[in-house]
């Protein structure tokens, strides 16, 4: 009776496991012919390390993965950004409203589209503060802000205006690229700053990132650029599943060209057929309840149009047209 028991009890665990093996493989669907195909991330399931890639870029530019820092650093910000479920969702969500518009400049001006996935580690495409002043959704502080164009006063600040900052942070891109030659070394300089990347490159006689030894922020700060890329080409290996009617949708707008002060914001908007929460919400840059034009200068705001208070019809919108 013992020995048929502990039988019993052995095939019960056998059958157990069997059942655990099978439901650990082959369980998501696969993007990417580099990254495993046992990861797991499903709410609920076991948790297992994040595959990394056998081959990954930045900007078309190898990144040496046989070297074991580098695989350990991505490895690291990777683990992190994967399992951060409700911010890599979030950020997700936010591209799908944002991208199209910064794809697009960068486009325009030749800056490797890859650089788009920068704006997410700084600022996760919202209008936040750092505490060291640095604004906006590519983070400048105000004096670059305005060495690269950009407006910074008491009722303006266009480092929170997306087509304006991004225009500033590609200037920034290519003169740093005129220096270095280099678009890994390039995103580190936006980082680590243009004159602490100069004497790295002087005094460790490099200018190859991954042969640099910089603090640990900038080191971490590629490898998080090179993580959030990673997750956004591959969303379902690593376990991110979205529909299109997950994302955020693009509000539709008119532009109002404004090329003298305004005294308040408030009544503008009432006489524009809008909410002030709703121009603010539409132009982030205006900061104030007023707005001072400078002389030979004009603004275009934007106002809500269409259907945007009908978010079921955006949302229906979107998904008919597809973007992914």
């Amino acid at each position: 009776m013992i020995k048929t028991t502990r039988l019993y009890q052995f095939a019960i665990l056998f059958f157990l496991a069997v059942i655990v093996i099978i439901s650990c493989n082959g369980f998501l669907p696969k993007n990417d012919k580099n990254v495993s195909d046992s990861f797991i991330s499903d709410a609920g399931a076991v948790t297992v390390p994040v595959p990394l890639p056998t081959k990954a870029t930045f900007a078309t530019e190898l990144v040496p993965m046989n070297l074991f820092y580098v695989r350990e650093g991505l490895d690291r910000e990777l683990t992190l950004n994967t399992y951060w479920h409700s911010n890599t969702l979030l950020l997700f969500k936010r591209a799908n409203r944002f991208f199209p518009t910064i794809e697009r400049i960068l486009k325009q001006n030749m800056v490797p589209e890859d650089f788009k996935y920068i704006v997410l580690i700084e600022s996760g495409l919202l209008n936040v503060t750092s505490p060291a002043g640095a604004g906006g959704y590519w983070q400048f502080l105000p004096e670059t802000a305005k060495e690269y164009g950009l407006e910074v006063s008491t009722t303006v600040d266009e480092r929170l205006h997306i087509e304006k900052a991004t225009q500033a942070a590609c200037r920034y891109f290519l003169e740093s690229y005129k220096k270095y030659g280099s678009w890994t070394v390039v995103a580190a300089a936006f980082n680590g700053g243009q004159g602490r990347m100069k004497r790295i490159i002087k005094h460790q006689a490099t200018q190859d990132f991954y042969e640099m030894y910089t603090n640990s922020e900038t080191g971490r700060y590629i490898y998080r650029i090179l993580a959030v890329k990673l997750i956004f080409e591959n969303p379902e290996s690593y376990g991110f599943r979205l529909k299109q009617e997950d994302l955020y949708p693009v509000i539709p707008f008119k532009s109002v060209t404004v090329n003298s002060d305004i005294k308040s914001l408030v009544s503008f908007a009432k006489s524009n057929g809008t909410t002030y929460r709703l121009l603010r919400e539409m132009n982030p840059w205006l900061v104030d309840t007023l707005l001072t034009v400078k002389p030979s200068k004009s603004y275009e705001i934007r106002i809500a149009s269409g259907a945007f208070n009908d978010y079921d019809r955006l949302i229906r919108e979107q998904v008919n047209n597809g973007r992914k």
